[in-house]
C-alpha cells in the first residue's frame, strides 16, 4: 500500500476545498499507518476545516501529541479558540513543555525512523512560533487584555517578518502609537530574515504605519514601482489623505479601490468614514444595505448600518441598535465605538458618549480621535482643565489635525486666553486652506466664527467682519453669524448696520429671538 500517494490525495482535495473528501481519506491514512503523528496531524486539519473542532482537538489531546510537537500543540489550540473556548486554548499554548520531550523524539525518531516533523510538515519551527504568538494575541485580545494581546503581535511578527495578519491586527486596530510603531519598525530582523525582499518589506510596512504623514510624503522605490496601481497600497495613501482631512481626495481614491474590488476589507472602514464626512447619505445606505445583505456576520456591515441612521438625524436609537451589534461581533471594533459614542454626544448624553469614547480610547491608543472626542465632551460639560489634557493627547498623536488645533484654541478662548486662541484658529485654517484652494466645507464654519469672535476680542473688528461674512458664505441661514455681525457693527459705531442685522435676525431668521450679549463668546 502506498501511503504516500493517499497522503497527497489528502492535500490534493485540501487545495481544492473538498474537506469532507479529505477527511475521509485522512482517517484511512491514519489508520493504515498505524496512526503516524504527521497523518493524525492531518486528520485534526481535516476536521478543523469542517469544523469539528472539538474532534480535532480531542484526536491530538488524547494521543498526547500536543505535548510532543509543537504544530500539534498549536492546532489544538487554534480548535478550542474556534470554539470560543479561549481560556482552555490560552492554557495549551501556555503549558510547559516536558524536560525529556527532545530525548523523547530522539527515541521515537529511532524506533520508527520517522523524520524531523518540522521537515515532514513543511512547517519550520520559527513560522510554528510565530503561528503560537499570534494566537495567543488573539486570545488575550478575546480576554480583553490589550496589553498582552500588542506584545504577543509584535514577538509573532519578530519571529516572521511576513506574519502579515500580525502586522495588520497591530496597525488596523490602532495598538501602537507612532513613537511605538517606529521603535517596531526598527526592531524587525528585516536584513537577517529576508535578504532579497528587505527593500520591499520595508516600504509595505513603512506605507502602512505612518498614516497622519503627509500624502505626498509617500515615495514608491523603483525596486517596486509595480506596486503603485496595488489596492492595498493605494487605500493607505487614500487613509493619509483621511487623517490630513482631504476627504474629497479620499473619497476619489477609495471609489478607485470599490469600484475594482467592490468589498475590499482594508478600504470599506475608511470609504464609509469618508461618505459620512461628505454627507453621501444615499451612496451609504445603498453600499450598507449590500454589506449586510452579503456580510451579515462582519462588523463593519453594521457599522454602515449605525453610521447611515447617524448621519439621516433623528434615528440615533436605531443607530445605536445596529453599532451594538458590531460591537457584539467584534468587542474591539474601534470604528464603531466611537460611532456609538456619537449617538449619545447629538443627545447631550455626555456621560454615557464618553464611557463609549474612553472604550475607543482603550482599544485604539494610536488614533487621536477618542481623545479628540473626549476632550470634546468635557468642554461641553464645562470641565476646561480635563477638555485641554485630552486636546493635548490628541494633538501628541495628530499635530497637523486642524479639528484638533481648533479645538484647543476654543479652550483658550473659554480661558481668556485671546492671543492663543487666535494663533490655533489661525494655524488650523491654514491647515485646511493647505488641504484645498479655499475653505468650502460647511463643518469649517464655527471656526470661521470663532475666529471672527477672538479678532473682536482683540479689536480687529474689520478682521472679525470678514471671517463672520466668510462663514455666512458657507452657512448663509445663521442667525448667530448675523448677530455676531451685527453686534461688532454697533461696537464700530456703524449703528444703523447694527439695527440691518439684527432685524434680519429678528424677523427673517428667527421671530422669536431672545436677545444675548456676546460678552461671553
Amino acid at each position: 500500500m502506498n501511503l504516500e500517494r493517499l497522503r497527497k490525495r489528502v492535500r490534493q482535495y485540501l487545495d481544492q476545498q473538498q474537506y469532507q473528501s479529505a477527511l475521509f481519506w485522512a482517517d484511512k491514512v491514519a489508520s493504515l499507518s498505524h496512526e503516524e503523528p504527521q497523518d493524525i496531524y492531518w486528520l485534526a486539519q481535516c476536521l478543523y476545516l469542517t469544523a469539528q473542532y472539538h474532534r480535532a482537538a480531542h484526536a491530538l489531546r488524547s494521543r498526547k501529541l500536543d505535548k510532543l510537537y509543537e504544530a500539534c500543540r498549536y492546532l489544538a489550540a487554534r480548535c478550542h479558540f474556534a470554539a470560543k473556548e479561549h481560556q482552555q486554548a490560552l492554557d495549551i499554548l501556555d503549558m510547559e513543555e516536558p524536560i525529556n520531550k527532545r530525548l523523547f523524539e530522539k527515541c521515537l525518531k529511532d524506533e520508527s525512523g520517522l523524520k524531523d516533523p518540522s521537515s515532514d510538515w513543511e512547517m519550520s519551527q520559527s513560522s510554528i512560533k510565530s503561528s503560537i504568538c499570534l494566537l495567543r494575541g488573539k486570545i488575550y485580545d478575546a480576554l480583553d487584555n490589550r496589553t498582552l494581546a500588542t506584545y504577543s503581535y509584535k514577538e509573532a511578527l519578530k519571529l516572521d517578518v511576513y506574519c502579515f495578519e500580525a502586522f495588520d491586527l497591530l496597525t488596523s486596530h490602532h495598538m501602537l502609537t507612532a513613537q511605538e510603531e517606529k521603535e517596531l519598525l526598527e526592531s524587525l530582523p528585516l536584513s537577517k530574515l529576508c535578504t532579497e525582499e528587505q527593500e520591499l518589506l520595508r516600504f509595505l510596512f513603512e506605507n502602512k504605519l505612518k498614516k497622519y504623514n503627509k500624502p505626498s510624503e509617500s515615495v514608491i522605490p523603483e525596486s517596486v514601482d509595480g506596486l503603485q496601481e496595488n489596492l492595498d497600497v493605494v487605500v493607505s495613501l487614500a487613509e493619509r489623505h483621511y487623517y490630513n482631512c482631504d476627504f474629497k481626495m479620499c473619497y476619489k481614491l477609495t471609489s478607485v479601490v470599490m469600484e475594482k474590488d467592490p468589498f475590499h476589507a482594508n478600504c470599506l472602514p475608511v470609504h464609509i468614514g469618508t461618505l459620512v464626512e461628505l454627507n453621501k447619505a444615499n451612496e451609504l445606505f445603498y453600499l450598507s444595505h449590500k454589506l449586510v445583505d452579503l456580510y451579515p456576520s462582519n462588523p463593519v456591515s453594521w457599522f454602515a448600518v449605525g453610521c447611515y441612521y447617524l448621519m439621516v438625524g433623528h434615528k440615533n436609537e436605531h443607530a445605536r441598535r445596529y453599532l451594538s451589534k458590531a460591537t457584539t461581533l467584534e468587542k474591539t471594533y474601534g470604528p464603531a465605538w466611537i460611532a456609538y459614542g456619537h449617538s449619545f454626544a447629538v443627545e447631550s448624553e455626555h456621560d454615557q458618549a464618553m464611557a463609549a469614547y474612553f472604550t475607543a480610547a482603550q482599544l485604539m491608543k494610536g488614533c487621536h480621535l477618542p481623545m479628540l472626542y473626549i476632550g470634546l465632551e468635557y468642554g461641553l460639560t464645562n470641565n476646561s482643565k480635563l477638555a485641554e489634557r485630552f486636546f493635548g493627547q490628541a494633538l501628541s498623536i495628530a499635530p497637523e489635525d486642524p479639528f484638533v488645533m481648533h479645538e484647543v484654541g476654543v479652550v483658550a478662548f473659554q480661558n481668556g486666553e485671546w492671543k492663543t486662541a487666535e494663533k490655533w484658529f489661525l494655524d488650523a485654517l491654514e491647515k485646511i486652506k493647505a488641504i484645498g484652494n479655499e475653505v468650502t466645507v460647511d463643518k469649517w464654519e464655527p471656526l470661521l466664527n470663532n475666529l471672527g469672535h477672538v479678532c473682536r476680542k482683540l479689536k480687529k473688528y474689520a478682521e472679525a467682519l470678514d471671517y463672520h461674512r466668510q462663514a455666512l458664505v458657507l452657512i448663509p441661514q445663521n442667525a448667530s453669524t448675523y448677530s455676531a455681525i451685527g453686534y461688532i457693527h454697533s461696537l464700530m459705531g456703524n449703528f444703523e448696520n447694527a439695527v440691518d442685522y439684527f432685524h434680519t435676525v429678528s424677523l427673517v431668521f428667527v421671530p422669536n429671538f431672545k436677545w444675548r450679549t456676546f460678552t461671553t463668546f
